[in-house]
């Protein structure tokens, strides 16, 4: 297939989240399934300073917005496995506004959508998708704009769209004047029975969702969840009646840059068939954050952004247990709401030689914990998949996880005898659930043979790319084949 994956963030070229390497890492993938892949984004202001080959394709596309035609620009690059990337410009929409990649308003990605459509059929590139994908609400609009003023497009007719949605609760909701901006004010608000909302607002991610020929996730569990009232985030009466059209498959991670055997910043590199060379990686950890350097301690680490959603809040409340009780020291790595910084930083205070926390998101550091620490702690309230505890695995770091989204997909309660245990996983959002699966977790740790074989267990599965990328070749075929059927008729 020719796959042109439009999204907002790509690395290494733009990232605020996980979704910048999702969507590199499965590009990737898919290329090497055989597939001609390309990728589109908008070309921020710091691109121009950021040293890339960067080729010039057009100066002067002519998009239609807002009543009037402005001009974009199409630049080329390549990511760093050669695929092509097209970079979407305008001074008017993408210049000064897109300095951030989260810009406060719509017109900047209604612009950027309209223009990827006009660059496919104006014929610039003279290549054109079988399908385009997808992914988060700054694209959703792609699908809808497919569906109604370019459905008799000679050029985009043929084209499948299938959309990916890393996160519910980020959907795009704007007022009528997004549906002028983008030329679609005739077609209105989408009448859809038991939710009112689409009749009121603009919520490109719920028009993506609408109108795409599939829809995926990035988990199975996730994809169930997102069908109640509780996770559905007031989309869920759509996505149950879409529910034929709807994937959950879960992410990957990249096995070659999360390799503790040829990791250059971690101390000592390792493998399953040689783990009693982790503990120099422990022992440098617990130097480099001023922790007491003590093997036989437990060290747990929380590597995230610090907000309720995280479930911060429940590790805040069992921490000073796990210190006087477990013997247990404490590593978090992130930032977020000021009030978690606070109340982490007192708590670090009180015990300065068992807690470490660091407002950061320092990437090397993020190695060096993931190989250094026991125990990942991930007593998330929502989780669409997580990619934090599928590292930690390939480090030997065993994740205590609650059961939501992602981490119920990938991490397997232990019980012993069970081949497919990997961690420890509790239910209900509360810190004695989190404090009964450490406490769990923690006897195991004291014996050491049956804690290395579990470490050794979740390091050897395979959370890869290869088989997600297969389940989207899938859900891309199915997608081409229905837009087919739909468009003959």
């Amino acid at each position: 297939m020719r796959i042109l994956v439009a999204a907002p963030e790509i690395s290494p070229f733009a990232k605020t989240s996980e979704v910048a390497n999702v969507v590199a890492a499965l590009a990737s993938a898919l290329a090497r399934l055989g597939h001609d892949v390309r990728l589109v984004m908008p070309r921020y202001q710091h691109l121009s300073s950021s040293g890339l080959h960067i080729e010039s394709i057009t100066d002067s596309l002519s998009v239609p917005m807002d009543g009037r035609r402005d001009l974009a620009t199409i630049d080329r690059t390549e990511t760093p496995t050669g695929l092509p990337v097209y970079l979407v410009g305008s001074a008017r929409y993408l210049g000064e506004r897109m300095a951030l990649l989260h810009v406060p308003d719509a017109e900047p990605f209604v612009f950027f959508d309209r223009a990827v459509l006009e660059m496919l059929s104006s014929g610039v590139l003279e290549w054109l998708p079988d399908i385009i994908h997808c992914h988060d609400w700054q694209t959703s609009l792609i699908p809808n704009l497919m569906r109604t003023i370019y459905a008799e497009s000679d050029a985009l007719r043929p084209v499948a769209s299938v959309l990916t949605v890393h996160r519910l609760s980020h959907q795009g909701i704007f007022g009528y004047r997004v549906l002028e901006a983008a030329g679609i004010k005739e077609y209105g608000f989408i009448h859809y029975a038991g939710m009112a909302d689409l009749d009121e607002l603009v919520d490109l991610l719920g028009r993506g969702i609408y109108y795409s020929d599939a829809v995926t996730t990035v988990s199975p569990t996730y994809a169930q969840e997102i069908q109640t009232p509780t996770f559905g985030e007031q989309l869920d009466p759509l996505l149950r009646d879409r529910q034929d059209l709807l994937f959950g498959i879960r992410n990957g991670i990249d096995i070659e840059s999360y390799d503790p055997s040829r990791d250059s910043w971690i101390t000592t590199p390792y493998d399953a068939t040689c783990l009693h060379r982790r503990a120099d990686n422990k022992q440098a950890l617990q130097r480099r954050m001023g922790l007491a350097v003590e093997p036989d301690q437990p060290l747990l680490a929380m590597v995230s952004r610090l907000a309720d959603i995280k479930g911060v809040d429940l590790l805040l409340e069992v921490a000073p247990w796990l210190v006087e009780h477990l013997g247990a020291q404490i590593m978090v790595l992130g930032t977020g709401e000021q009030p978690y910084h606070d109340r982490l930083t007192r708590l670090q205070g009180r015990f300065p030689r068992q807690i470490a926390v660091r407002f950061t998101f320092d990437e090397r550091l993020q190695h060096q914990v993931f190989a250094g620490s026991d125990m990942l702690l991930k007593p998330s309230r929502i989780e669409p998949c997580g990619l934090g505890q599928m590292i930690a695995l390939r480090y030997g770091s065993v994740p205590v996880v609650r059961a939501v989204g992602g981490l119920a997909d990938t991490v397997c309660d232990y019980a012993p005898g069970d081949p497919n245990a990997n961690g420890f996983v509790f239910g209900p959002a509360d810190p004695i659930a989190l404090y009964t699966a450490i406490v769990r977790a923690s006897a195991l740790y004291r014996h050491r043979d049956l804690w290395a074989a579990l470490q050794s267990r979740g390091m050897r599965q395979d959370h890869s790319w290869n088989r997600p990328a297969q389940q989207y070749e899938d859900v891309m075929g199915f997608a081409v084949e229905r837009h087919r059927q739909q468009t003959s008729l």
